[in-house]
């Protein structure tokens, strides 16, 4: 039987959440939040999404405990063995190493890409596209025009060719990447601050002292941060393809590191033969770009004010 003082307690703290006249902050952002999820949770392709990139985490954070063999771990005589091998469910490389393994240790690999080119490229972006739309004049135009040249290259090729000049390695992938990442985010926040700079509340600001690094800090960047958290979440399939596409080309990851785009890398002389040592990765590329596009799609439906 359903409990009453239980259903009670749900009925109020959701009518508490969902109130327009909040008693304190807190419960305004409470509130805030809990109309975005319920909005959110309508997609159901975004929750899909979502539950996909919350099991990509779980996978990278435990991924000792869920491999079943040591992903740098060579036995010969157990090379290429195909899928439902007993001991080796996903079968095998080339060097006898459990795929399921390498692919368990990638995520951690995947995941550490993503999180470290989105903290690099978003900040550099926000405070290179407030700094220009804010200013406006001559720091406007140069500032652009750097973005428009980075722009006018492929971000592969552009990170190519980063990473040819730094040298192979994920430290200079990682890098590389994010040094290609960070325009679209400028033109993203220029165009936000464009359109708040002359807003009142700005022109208080102004009246009452605060410096430039002040109202950029606390007044527009915070108006910014929404639309760079959907641009982010969209882009990180991007980010994702490519770091396996310079894995591939052996310019991101190193043997023996359990990289999914090395791994496919060293697979695709076996691909006709054994399908599944360059397969198996590829389809965990292709499910993790396919989730962050989905939970990015979510998050522009709740976080776009021009979507309401």
């Amino acid at each position: 039987m359903n409990n009453p003082r239980a259903s009670g307690a749900t009925t109020t703290w959701r009518a508490q959440l969902l109130t327009d006249t909040p008693a304190s902050r807190n419960q305004a952002r409470l509130g805030q939040f809990y109309r975005g999820w319920l909005q959110f949770k309508r997609n159901r392709l975004a929750v899909l999404g979502l539950l996909i990139v919350l099991l990509l985490i779980v996978v990278a954070a435990f991924a000792p405990w869920i491999a079943t063999h040591d992903p740098y771990a060579q036995d010969l005589a157990r090379r290429l063995l195909p899928p439902g091998t007993p001991g080796n469910w996903l079968g095998t490389d080339e060097f006898g190493r459990d795929t399921f393994s390498r692919l368990v240790y990638g995520a951690r690999i995947t995941l550490m890409i993503v999180v470290l080119v989105a903290a690099i490229a978003a900040p550099i972006g926000l405070l290179v596209g407030t700094a220009a739309g804010y200013a406006g004049g001559w720091l406007d135009a140069v500032l652009m025009r750097v973005t428009d040249v980075f722009l006018a290259f492929p971000s592969l090729i552009l990170a190519l060719a980063f990473v040819a000049a730094l040298g192979p390695g994920i430290e200079n992938a990682i890098i590389a990447i994010a040094l290609t990442a960070w325009p679209p985010y400028a033109r993203i926040a220029r165009a936000e601050t464009i359109t708040i700079r002359n807003s009142d509340y700005i022109a208080v600001a102004r009246m009452q002292g605060a410096r430039t690094a002040r109202i950029l800090w606390a007044y527009i960047m915070p108006l910014c941060v929404a639309s760079l958290v959907v641009r982010v979440t969209l882009d990180m399939a991007g980010i994702i393809l490519t770091a396996a596409g310079l894995g591939f080309l052996g310019l991101g990851a190193q043997p023996p590191m359990a990289e999914w785009g090395a791994m496919i890398s060293a697979g695709r002389r076996y691909v006709l033969d054994q399908w599944w040592v360059a397969t198996i990765p590829g389809i965990a590329i292709i499910t993790v770009s396919l989730a962050f596009n989905l939970l990015g799609d979510g998050l522009r439906d709740v976080l776009d004010p021009r979507k309401s």
